[in-house]
């Protein structure tokens, strides 16, 4: 690595340290925090205006995880305190009585919406370990492992997930999600599920998932990874891709940089790059079509915060898993135009959804699928692999 990379590299981890304590989580303290009933708003507008007081459930976790990050990071007791604000709004509001958890539910609790998904008790079981993490208290280590077998039990029982289709098919999503819900677990629990999970996953998504005849990864196969010429089937989702590199190379990285690992991490992310990458504009776009048909999708070439997010981690991890330079160009790519485009100078925090051409599709800071995760954990997580990078 050259000296302008180097410094490179140390103003990008300085900014990012300071952006996620001066700017993101002191924005969703103050405008996202319910101090009244209990866990975080997330529906709000450019300037932090309440738009709506629906609760995404999702976010009682995700929040939950991301501020007990944050009070294991910085030892701050405000943001222990909020965790603890979250989860207990979890488990006083967010369970029905069969154990699966709500979509959405207003701002006391009651139930607004619930799906045949299994992502609220993911993002629970988050926040329960990374809270057990930060406090010390194994009671909630012990809450998050039961909640993963839970989770494992349902998506594990026939008819469970459906009915989106009317045919059997596998998801990527929560196949991957999987892989990491289990490794935050791991750092508070040893029980053998857990690594058996992150196994299993690895192996469904080489098996079923990763199709070299596209050079990607799809979203939707048949039971034994068949493909599925429809626009569904034919979904390529860049953003996940990303992610699901990162989280492979993770789990790696804590295998002493497994090779198999590495070089499925790697083809994932070189592929979600091919297919994602928009040279003529930057950033990453949300979908394509494996066979180049027009993606079914509206927002297909819109730019949303997240896929940057995950991008800017997946090609630090790469880098420090092979030390190949095309990783740290591809993070400087990613890195300069999303901290050209997406962050607010003016009431902080990001847009999160902006057109093909980087302008701003619509300025709300949330809503019930954007909130406080995906850029402060890209945030506090590259810290640490800047650090890395930099013998630092």
């Amino acid at each position: 690595m050259d000296t302008e990379m180097k410094k490179y590299l140390e103003a990008c981890r300085d900014r990012c340290a300071s952006d996620v304590i001066a700017d993101i989580l002191p924005f969703w303290l103050e405008y996202g925090l319910d101090r009244k009933n209990g866990g975080v708003y997330t529906c709000v507008d450019r300037d932090g205006t309440l738009m709506d007081t629906t609760k995404s459930v999702w976010f009682q976790g995700r929040f939950g995880y991301i501020a007990a990050l944050a009070a294991y990071i910085h030892g701050n007791d405000e943001f222990l305190e909020a965790s603890k604000s979250a989860i207990d709004f979890i488990e006083a509001h967010c369970f029905d009585t069969d154990g699966h958890m709500f979509f959405s539910v207003t701002e006391d609790g009651k139930p607004v919406q619930k799906r045949r998904y299994v992502f609220s008790e993911c993002f629970a079981a988050i926040a329960m370990a990374e809270y057990s993490l930060a406090s010390g208290d194994e009671s909630y280590a012990e809450k998050a492992v039961e909640l993963f077998k839970r989770i494992i039990k349902m998506i594990e029982t026939p008819g469970f997930l459906a009915p989106k289709f009317n045919f059997e098919a596998r998801g990527h999503s929560i196949t991957m999600m999987l892989i990491n819900v289990a490794n935050v677990i791991r750092q508070v629990s040893d029980d053998p599920v857990l690594d058996a999970r992150i196994d299993q996953s690895i192996d469904e998504l080489e098996k079923y998932f990763m199709k070299p005849e596209f050079g990607s990864i799809l979203e939707m196969v048949g039971p034994s990874g068949e493909f599925i010429d429809t626009c569904a089937g034919r979904t390529i989702n860049p953003g996940h891709c990303m992610e699901t590199g990162w989280f492979i190379l993770d789990i790696a990285k804590s295998r002493g940089w497994d090779k198999r690992l590495v070089r499925i991490g790697t083809t994932i992310i070189d592929w979600a790059w091919k297919w994602g990458w928009d040279e003529p504009y930057g950033g990453m776009i949300n979908f394509r079509d494996c066979k180049n048909f027009p993606p079914q999708d509206y927002s297909q070439d819109m730019k949303f915060w997240w896929p940057q997010c995950e991008t800017i981690i997946a090609a630090l991890y790469a880098y420090e898993a092979t030390g190949d330079d095309k990783y740290l160009q591809m993070h400087r790519k990613a890195y300069d135009y999303a901290f050209k485009v997406f962050p607010d100078n003016e009431y902080g925090e990001w847009y999160g959804y902006l057109h093909r051409d980087g302008t701003v599709a619509q300025p709300a800071k949330g809503n019930l699928f954007k909130g406080p995760f995906h850029i402060p954990r890209m945030m506090m997580k590259t810290v640490d692999l800047y650090n890395e990078i930099l013998g630092e």
